[in-house]
């Protein structure tokens, strides 16, 4: 969209009659709701492999497609940042554990790094068993801390070997290597962990690694490989969740979902029937892509019917979106135990009334534009603003549309204001106050969710904004050789959250408010004074041993002059 289109857009929304202002009935004039959450209700935080871990060729571990990517060096990532150190997570488990216990969380999401455990991507090839006992140990110490473990198995790290032999997810094998690869995690850490799931976020996976090009592998197909990609994951998660219903239930005891990311689309105007539908064709291209296959055994109508019309005028015979066969369908179908959802902000939707001069491209298929409201607080990020009200809508859309699933919100947060060292991240309570709230109104609408994953644990590798945008409750220190972490005044805010199960009355939750800020001033210093201290390391790492060495060197030119001295 050019700079001319966005100005009449953006005029066209301020014009749209009563849209500024608050709607009857409306989210806006909903006040905040004070209760608890239901007895058991999860509280978390995430985190997945390839951002947090570093130590990206340590042990025997592979190479994945985010090494190749970040390692070309082409200005793919802001900064030419890669992941190869990011958090040292690998080597600081038992410290971030302690921050674990210090949020009184009661699970902890992460994800298993496929290369790590199999360095080709195929299982007969190679186990690497200094992978295995890695993530073995995780959980042993996180339940060793009373510390559910939620663990997903592909958080877009796949195997370099695999993109370079069968071309990624393009290739329908990848649902089997994808099976095996699952079966492998499901015999080893199954005994353990009791909830799987099998892919984080698929459509921004194969949206911005297939179509645009921005996230690894890099490839810009637009309108085509995506959807391709799109379909052998579905088949590869079918595949997984099969082979665990059939091997392991019974024996384990667990649960295997999937996790997608959809925003809420609201209508710019809601008694036009043509806005209507295109925020509806906003939901089914993002969350109804992969959920509906899993719930109701195919596409949404919709995109089929968008696609193949506009594969027709392309000149094409077939749509580029692809078709399950009947056996498929019912082979897909049902293949979840929970829905894992994650959100993080809205947009005004309204049907696109000019044709595109563009060609095929996922964006296009849908035929619609998206709106901000200039009133939305703007959380630094061009893409995320703070819009609780459409967390709720999204989590009742989701229960009714899917059938009323056991719900597990799985990411869910909001990035650094701005680019600079500042612990008190007031922007992100309010951010956590509001969507937490919202999401208590959905369990009241009758909603059923069991969970709730905050994003994320720490700052880490933002994919292609390096590590520009932070979303952590911890910072991290990268220019420190330590990676120190340091705790933001939202580490305070969500603690009380969790220890309360919700928000109990008014008076105790502003006091909240006051005593994390009132962290941020002793947290502040103490991260002021890590660059004096990093140096004082890396004088004294110099200084002790040239010392020693001078003292050494010393002591043995006095005893060598002292047995030739004569008697």
């Amino acid at each position: 969209m050019n700079p001319v289109q966005v100005v009449t857009l953006w005029c066209m929304l301020l014009l749209v009659p009563g849209l500024r202002a608050p709607r009857r009935g409306s989210p806006e004039e909903a006040s905040f709701y004070y209760g608890t959450f239901p007895p058991g209700f999860s509280w978390g935080v995430g985190s997945s492999a390839y951002q947090t871990e570093g130590a990206w060729d340590q042990d025997g571990k592979g190479p994945s497609i985010w090494d190749a990517f970040t390692h070309s060096r082409t200005g793919k990532v802001l900064g030419d940042e890669t992941a190869d150190t990011s958090c040292d997570g690998y080597y600081k488990v038992e410290e971030d554990i302690v921050l674990l216990r210090e949020l009184h969380v009661s699970h902890y999401r992460f994800s298993l790094s496929w290369p790590r455990l199999l360095p080709t991507g195929v299982r007969a090839e190679q186990v690497n068993k200094e992978g295995v006992k890695f993530y073995s140990d995780l959980i042993d110490a996180l339940l060793k801390s009373n510390i559910t473990p939620i663990v997903t198995l592909h958080h877009w790290d796949l195997p370099q070997l695999l993109q370079a032999q069968y071309g990624g997810w393009q290739n329908v094998s990848m649902a089997g290597h994808f099976r095996d690869y699952a079966d492998l995690c499901f015999e080893a850490f199954g005994d353990r962990v009791k909830h799987w799931v099998t892919f984080s976020d698929p459509r921004a996976m194969v949206e911005h690694g297939y179509e645009t090009g921005h996230h690894a592998p890099g490839l810009k197909h637009p309108g085509t490989s995506l959807y391709r990609a799109a379909h052998h994951i579905i088949k590869a998660h079918a595949q997984a969740w099969h082979s665990y219903n059939n091997t392991w239930r019974s024996k384990q005891k667990g649960l295997v979902g999937i996790s997608l990311n959809c925003g809420w689309g609201e209508p710019v105007d809601i008694s036009n029937p043509k806005d209507i539908e295109a925020a509806e064709r906003y939901l089914q291209f993002c969350l109804g892509w992969f959920a509906n296959p899993i719930y109701a055994g195919d596409y949404p109508q919709v995109m089929k019917d968008h696609i193949g019309r506009k594969s027709t005028e392309q000149g094409l015979d077939v749509s580029r979106l692809p078709v399950f066969s009947l056996q498929e369908k019912g082979y897909i179908k049902g293949t979840s135990d929970f829905l894992g959802l994650g959100h993080f902000t809205t947009r005004y939707i309204t049907g696109r009334n000019y044709p595109s001069r563009q060609g095929p491209s996922y964006q296009n298929d849908r035929d619609l534009v998206e709106l901000v409201d200039p009133n939305w607080p703007d959380l630094g990020s061009r893409w995320l603003y703070s819009v609780p009200w459409g967390f709720r809508r999204l989590l009742n859309f989701a229960q009714t549309q899917y059938g009323d699933p056991p719900i597990y919100v799985m990411e869910n947060g909001a990035s650094q204001k701005c680019h600079c060292t500042h612990l008190c991240d007031e922007w992100r309570i309010q951010y956590l106050k509001g969507y937490v709230n919202e999401m208590l109104k959905a369990i009241k609408d009758g909603a059923n969710i069991r969970g709730y994953t905050s994003w994320s644990l720490l700052d880490k590798f933002e994919w292609d904004k390096g590590y520009t945008d932070r979303y952590g409750f911890y910072y991290v220190e990268f220019n420190s050789r330590n990676k120190p972490r340091y705790p933001k005044a939202s580490v305070q805010y969500y603690k009380k959250i969790i220890i309360a199960n919700g928000f109990p009355n008014a008076r105790e939750v502003e006091s909240w408010h006051h005593e994390a800020l009132e962290t941020c001033s002793v947290n502040n210093q103490l991260l002021a004074t890590e660059p004096l201290l990093s140096h004082m390391c890396v004088a004294s790492e110099i200084v002790v041993p040239t010392v020693c060495a001078l003292c050494v060197l010393t002591a043995a030119l006095l005893l060598t002059l002292l047995l030739r001295s004569p008697c």
